[in-house]
């Protein structure tokens, strides 16, 4: 571990994500919608990236604008899905199913950069389809539940990962300094425009929403800061990525264990159910591994 303490960053950013997610679960139970879900975290990070103009790079010509609208088009897609799973599935099979993006991307790579497919990623792609129905295994009458989640954390996973590949792809013309500032705020605008009907009356946030959505939002903008930061400056993203795909492990255990804090019945599910779901985000975890 000596010199690769970085690593530990990744695993700070992968418990963020697990306590945002369990934030935003507890806000869109109380009655904030998906839409201020969206705003309120597209924001926050917004506000978080901008000091990385400061990194400066050459930027491109009004022709190639398009770039950072569709890439914050596909980040506010993704997270509008993800957030869906979050408020109206269990966080503890959206979160495992949402490590399946390393997979894609790898897939992505091979139709939008031309580069070759792997045994390792044939082997993958079966392992993670196993976990999905180990997470997909339910002994209650949830089971439809359970699938729309498993679905739109599929759906979010797949926007993700063909963000993540156009960034790569991009990145080097624009420099981190101008698209990332640029995409990040293009999302908030975005996701600004979803808004005008909703400010007021029965699509406003309840009072009692308001500290969760917050926090929840404010965490999953820290979590982004903190994994990419750590990308940018120490690279290694084949073990960073590793690690921050143990959020799909601590969804499970964080629901078992301190679910009650947050008002996640989860835990209520019962034992057989939650070990299953364990098993599945193993399963994700080590699908991931043979693909970076």
């Amino acid at each position: 571990m000596h010199g690769r303490w970085h690593l530990v960053l990744a695993l700070v950013s992968s418990l963020l994500f697990v306590s945002g997610a369990l934030c935003i679960k507890r806000a869109g139970t109380l009655g904030a919608g998906i839409r201020w879900t969206n705003l309120v975290t597209n924001w926050a990070t917004a506000v978080l990236f901008a000091p990385l103009w400061c990194l400066g790079g050459p930027g491109q010509p009004p022709s190639s604008w398009w770039q950072p609208v569709l890439g914050a088009g596909l980040l506010v897609g993704g997270q509008a899905v993800a957030f869906l799973a979050f408020h109206r599935g269990d966080v503890s099979v959206a979160t495992p199913v949402l490590g399946i993006k390393t997979v894609l991307v790898a897939a992505f790579t091979t139709l939008v950069l031309a580069q070759q497919v792997s045994w390792r990623l044939w082997v993958a792609a079966a392992l993670s389809s196993l976990a999905v129905g180990l997470l997909n295994w339910t002994e209650s009458s949830g089971a439809a539940r359970i699938g729309r989640t498993v679905g739109a954390a599929l759906g979010a996973a797949g926007c993700f990962a063909l963000f993540d590949v156009l960034v790569q792809k991009w990145a080097p013309s624009w420099g981190t300094g101008r698209l990332l500032p640029l995409l990040s705020l293009a999302a908030a605008l975005l996701s600004w425009g979803w808004l005008p009907r909703f400010w007021t009356g029965e699509h406003a946030v309840p009072k009692a929403a308001w500290p969760w959505l917050l926090a929840g939002g404010g965490l999953m903008a820290v979590q982004n800061l903190v994994l990419i930061t750590t990308l940018a400056v120490f690279g290694e993203a084949t073990a960073v990525n590793i690690v921050y795909a143990s959020r799909g492990l601590w969804s499970v255990v964080a629901v078992w264990a301190v679910g009650h804090w947050f008002g996640n019945p989860e835990q209520h599910l019962g034992r057989r159910v939650l070990v299953w779901r364990l098993a599945g985000a193993g399963l994700m975890v080590l699908a991931i591994a043979l693909v970076v």
